[in-house]
Parts: structure tokens; sequence; C-alpha cells
């Protein structure tokens, strides 16, 4: 008779951290878990084939500093992955390793080693965004004579509107959806952190048309489906996006130097806010931030609003009068208000 082998210290560790720890303990979402547990798929198969064992085999002795190292340059070397994933997969780890040093006292060394592998630092990019006659150029492309048309009108509407994230748009449900006075809708954020956001009037009849559409529905049906009355997804999202900037991109030029994507329409909707004089406060509870320092970065990003200040501070080459900052004190208050 073959003797089974007892589950070793590695894939118990495994197992209590993500259906007891992640799950129930820290009541992580089940995007984060997702994403963790991929992470692990691809460390224990890349150390597999490094130490040519079956992944079973393997046990926390072979997870060790110099693998970890060699793990996340393979993934930027042979994947093509960006230091801001390869950092997403590090903390993945690091949260692992921590758990792991509460529940194995005697490996406490092994997982302060792996703790010490510091982040790598990224580039910051400029916020890429869409104007308001840029958004309804891309509004304008879109055939909303079919089903499937209306729906990703009102989708990207919708995003436009509440600032969302893609994710919390795709988690919407009817009964999240209020479509009487005062109109709003009910969003769950990182975290599950929830709150309410306002509905314009055109957005809440936009919404309500949906609803008609759709039928008899029931009331923790999604509100955006596909073509197969099955939740839409962030990759379709994605796509949508695409294909409709794509073709506004031909009456509209200054969409040709953009890099958008889903996350786009979260930053327009900051940057509009920010233009029609809606204070830092409302918009970073308005887009669900958890520090208002990170909605701060808004206020550097509209070219707009940077024009408008050069032009105002202008100096004449020719040295015939001062720069308007030196006399003018309207000038002085606002950009000390910046």
């Amino acid at each position: 008779m073959k003797k089974i082998k007892k589950v070793n210290a590695l894939a118990r560790a495994l197992q209590y951290f993500f259906y007891d720890h992640l799950s129930n303990l820290r009541s992580m979402s089940p995007n984060t878990i997702h994403s963790y547990r991929d992470t692990f798929i691809l460390l224990l198969e890349f150390v597999a084939s490094q130490k040519k064992r079956p992944v079973a085999e393997l046990d926390i002795e072979q997870l060790n500093e110099e693998q970890i190292t060699t793990f996340l340059q393979m993934l930027e070397d042979k994947r093509k992955n960006k230091a801001s994933t390869r950092n997403i997969r590090l903390a993945a780890i690091h949260c692992f390793f921590r758990y792991l040093a509460g529940k194995h006292p005697e490996k406490l060394e092994h997982c302060q080693r792996i703790l010490a592998i510091p982040f790598k630092r990224t580039n910051s990019r400029a916020i890429e965004y869409l104007d308001y006659d840029e958004i309804k150029s891309i509004l304008k492309t879109i055939n909303r004579n079919s089903e499937d048309g209306k729906r990703d009108y009102i989708l990207l509407v919708t995003m436009f509107n509440t600032g969302a994230r893609v994710q919390e748009i795709l988690d919407l449900r009817l009964c999240d959806l209020q479509l009487i006075k005062p109109y709003q809708l009910r969003l769950i954020g990182k975290g599950r952190k929830e709150r309410v956001c306002p509905l314009w009037p055109q957005t809440a009849k936009l919404l309500q048309e949906l609803i008609t559409i759709y039928g008899t529905a029931q009331k923790e049906e999604r509100v955006f489906l596909n073509h197969r009355k099955q939740p839409l997804t962030r990759y379709g999202v994605r796509y949508l996006l695409k294909k409709y900037c794509d073709l506004a991109r031909k009456n509209t030029p200054t969409l040709l130097g953009k890099r958008l994507h889903p996350h786009s329409m979260r930053h327009s909707t900051a940057v509009h806010l920010l233009k029609s004089g809606v204070d830092m406060v409302t918009i970073s509870h308005w887009l669900g931030h958890a520090n208002i320092n990170t909605t701060h970065r808004y206020a550097s990003v509209d070219l707009d609003m940077k024009r408008e200040a050069i032009n105002k501070a202008a100096l004449d080459v020719d040295g015939k009068y001062e720069a308007s900052w030196r006399t003018n004190p309207a000038l002085l208050k606002m950009l000390k208000s910046l």
C-alpha cells in the first residue's frame, strides 16, 4: 500500500492564508484575493521549475530570498511586466510572509529576509483624462438605435457622472439605484467601503430607460450586462471605450495623442468637477478617496488652469511693465490657494 505524504507546512500555511486569513479575518475583496492567488501560482510554478521538482513537494525553505528576487526579475525580463506590476506581486508575497511569521515564529528570520526585499521605484506618468468636448465627441459616435448601443451610451455616461472605478460600476446592482429625487446610487469601493454618489437628472433618466429594456429583472441583477445577459467585464469596458475612442479620433484630433483606458473616465470626472468649482473635499468624497492627498494631484493636472495662470503672470519681454503677479493681489490670492 502506497504511503500518503503528509501536507507540508507551506501547503498548510497557504490554505489557511487564503481561506481564513484573507477572506474571513481581513475581509479582502474577491479581486484582491484573485490577484494574490495569481501571484502564488506564478511563484510556485517558477520555483518548481528552478528546483526541478513538483509544486506539491515545495516547502517554505524553497521560497527563499534568492528565489523570490529571481522570480521578480523574471517578471520584468520574460513577462515584460512593469515595475508597478512587480510591486503588486511583491506586496502579495510580503503579505503572506507577514502572516507566516506570526504563525511560525521559528521561521521569523527567514520571513524577515523576504520582507526586506524592497519595492522598486516607479515612474510617475502624467494623468490622462478626457475634456468635456472629447467626451461629448465619444458619446456621439455611439449608435443608440440598438440595445447594445444604448447600454454602451448609458455605461459611459454613468462612469463620467459618478467617477466610479470600473469594478464599482460593474458591481452595480438594480437595488443600488435610486431613480427618484434625490437621484443617487450606492457604490461599494475599495475595502468594501460604501458611498452614495449623486446622479444628474439626465443620467437617472437614462438608467431608467435601461431598466425598461431589461424588463422584469431581479433587484440583485447587475445593471450592466453583455449581449448574453451576463455581467459585463473589465475587458469588455476597455474594449468598448477603445472602440468609441477610435471612432471619435476621426473628428477629434486632440484624442490622437492620448493613451486612454477605463480609469481615464474617473480622472475626467475629477478634472471636470475641479474646473466647475467643486471643492477638493467634495471631490474626494465623490470619488471615494481614503486620503484627500490623492485628490490634490488633480489640482496640477488641468492644462486650461495652468494656461490661465501663465497668462495672468505674463512678463513683457521688452520690460515695459512689471509682471502681473507683482501688481495683482487677486492673482496672488489665487496662487496661494493652489
